[in-house]
């Protein structure tokens, strides 16, 4: 995995020329093997490398051989031997063994039409210095990142926020609404971003940028489509899920380093690592992470699933385990700085330990996510299943409507659950998905807000999710949770949270469940085949029925999480009261001393449990910290 960055229209060349060396240094994490630069007047690209397939070759930035074409590449292509072949069967000459030639040639040959016919995760960048034009491009899924700002005729990019920072000149403005919408979701929506003058680039697109003028084309190449479905059995369906998988697993063992696996004690994990076992031809080293929280500690989980792989494959797991400290406030202060602007789900924290210490041995590990999301997972699916079903009961939305107003308890709890399930069945349909998924509840953030911030016009990140509900192709209002979590928990969530972890760590993750193709399929399925009854993720059960015990697939499933709560009672009292009552939140105007200070009351006496809200504050603080 690898880190880029590039400058085109910089009015000063040596400017940009010392700015890209910054730039490469700042993301050195991301690719410590080497750096690159490539420059001419009008633009220079900058590339840091993580070696993982074609360790003497691959340099970058690289080049076409009359120089027209230049490209910067973040990522793995996993078919990229099958466009080899197709490439060299046309005449084109290889220098290198890697993928980024084959995207480099496949460019020469098919235009901007060439991302499309990549697959895997990737981030990238091309200078066609004939057209004098540079392009962009992003995965379909949004594994890999991509920031972007557009100063006049300016253009600047890189993998990471810490990168942009290294170019003089520039203004850096809040983004007020976003700050609004990370406080209610724990993370900034794309395309926006902390800043008003930095964007993310869309997962499934291109941007092209035409240097003379200045203009921006942004173009959707991907989107999977949920409203055809397919005619197949149950039985037949399964067979397909299971041979897709497998493939895609397959794909994503191409490396010249030692690679690995997480393992934790859900199913999703423990599907990746069985295939690896069967397909590899040498005990698979697996690594989890335990707590002493006993009520967050998988490690015995972990285990049990893991004997279980190896009496049903066969085969022989390498297990690491090892026991961390999360509640390390000073791991929290380090990762705030690594995603560059406020990012707040908490199990950030274990996530980043475990790809430390896989980070030992590996240099690349597969991953289970995305499962959740394609095949039904989530428990929100099934309560607006339930939802449904209520709306058709006499008397349905009158408790519902009566649920509303129970008094909020502990965030984790049956009750509160319930409660929060009962009044989203009150809302209408359009705003019950959102009303699962935000949390602090809009008034009480609201009368927290001073100056700029209140000046914020209220529902932003509502907004956001139907906004996505909306432009869902879906039909079955599940299906469309389903559609706006693939288009937005996941690539704003979940992959960032592995991203910049892995990258911190100069760690590679891979995701077979991201594979687009079977993401496509999977869409195709019909709801019933990924929710059946009360089943989660139900197809996928029984495609692996024959590798995993039936504890481990009636299992319920438990996040990857962390006891925030009761650490802001606890160990991080002082440290949250400190940063939250003394920090810039209230010195700079942006909140009100005197809320902050009754919600810490109420959660740190045990008469309200606030801890997602608190979290998502101290993590605003600590980047707001990192500004000065």
């Amino acid at each position: 995995m690898c880190g880029i960055a590039g400058i085109f229209n910089e009015p000063s060349p040596a400017a940009a020329a010392a700015a890209i060396g910054q730039m490469n240094e700042a993301q050195r994490h991301r690719g410590p093997d080497e750096q690159g630069v490539w420059q001419e007047a009008r633009g220079v690209l900058g590339h840091c490398r993580l070696a993982v397939v074609d360790l003497i070759g691959g340099h970058q930035p690289m080049s076409n051989a009359d120089e027209s074409v230049v490209l910067v590449f973040n990522g793995e292509i996993y078919n990229f031997p099958a466009l080899r072949r197709e490439l060299a069967a046309d005449g084109v000459i290889f220098r290198n063994a890697g993928d980024t030639e084959v995207i480099l040639h496949l460019y020469e040959k098919y235009g901007r039409e060439a991302i499309g016919r990549l697959h895997g995760m990737f981030a990238l960048a091309i200078y066609d210095r004939r057209r004098e034009k540079v392009l962009l491009a992003r995965d379909r899924l949004g594994q890999k990142p991509l920031l972007y700002r557009l100063d006049g005729k300016r253009l600047c990019f890189a993998s990471e926020f810490a990168a942009l920072k290294k170019i003089s000149g520039c203004r850096w403005r809040l983004n007020y609404p976003a700050v609004d919408q990370f406080l209610a979701l724990q993370y900034i929506p794309a395309p926006a971003t902390v800043y008003l003058e930095v964007h993310k680039l869309l997962p499934g697109c291109w941007l092209e940028f035409d240097l003379n003028s200045g203009r921006t084309v942004l173009n959707r190449y991907w989107q999977p489509d949920y409203r055809h479905k397919l005619d197949i059995s149950f039985e037949d369906a399964a067979v397909e899920v299971r041979r897709r998988l497998t493939e895609a697993v397959r794909k994503r063992l191409m490396a010249d380093v030692p690679f690995g696996a997480f393992l934790s004690g859900g199913l999703d994990s423990a599907i990746v690592c069985s295939l690896m076992a069967e397909l590899c031809d040498r005990p698979v080293s697996v690594f989890t992470v335990g707590f002493e929280n006993t009520r967050y500690d998988e490690r015995m989980l972990a285990a049990r699933t893991a004997r279980a792989l190896e009496a049903k494959t066969n085969r022989r797991l390498s297990c690491r385990t090892r026991v961390v400290q999360p509640e390390d406030f000073e791991l929290l202060r380090r990762l705030v700085r690594h995603y560059g602007e406020p990012f707040a789900d908490a199990s950030m924290l274990p996530t980043g330990l475990l790809c430390r210490f896989a980070a030992e041995e590996l240099t690349v590990a597969l991953s289970g996510d995305g499962a959740d999301e394609i095949f039904a997972g989530y428990e929100r699916y099934l309560a607006m299943k339930y939802l449904a079903a209520a709306d058709r009961w006499p008397g349905g939305r009158a408790l519902c409507r009566l649920a509303a107003g129970w008094t909020p308890g502990e965030v984790r709890s049956f009750r509160e659950r319930l409660r929060r399930l009962l009044a989203a069945g009150a809302l209408p349909e359009l705003r019950r998905y959102p009303a699962l998924l935000i949390h602090g509840g809009e008034a009480v953030r609201r009368a927290l807000y001073q100056g700029r911030l209140a000046a914020v016009e209220a529902g932003g990140a509502e907004e956001y999710l139907a906004g996505l509900l909306r432009q869902a192709t879906a039909v079955d209002p599940v299906e469309q949770c389903l559609e706006c979590d693939l288009h937005g928990y996941l690539p704003n969530d979940i992959l960032v949270k592995v991203d910049i972890a892995s990258m911190a760590a100069s760690l590679e993750v891979r995701s077979p469940f991201l594979d687009h193709e079977l993401v496509e399929f999977a869409a195709a399925l019909p709801l019933r085949f990924k929710q059946c009854g009360r089943s989660r993720k139900h197809i996928l059960k029984a495609a692996f029925a024959d590798l995993l015990p039936a504890d481990l697939r009636n299992r319920r499933k438990r996040g990857f999480g962390v006891p925030v709560g009761e650490w802001f009672r606890g160990n991080w009292r002082m440290k949250l009261q400190e940063a939250l009552l003394e920090g810039r939140l209230v010195s700079g105007g942006m909140m009100c001393r005197e809320g902050i200070a009754a919600l810490l009351e109420t959660h740190c006496s045990g008469r309200g449990d606030w801890s997602y809200l608190l979290w998502s504050l101290l993590c605003l603080e600590l980047f707001l910290e990192e500004e000065v």
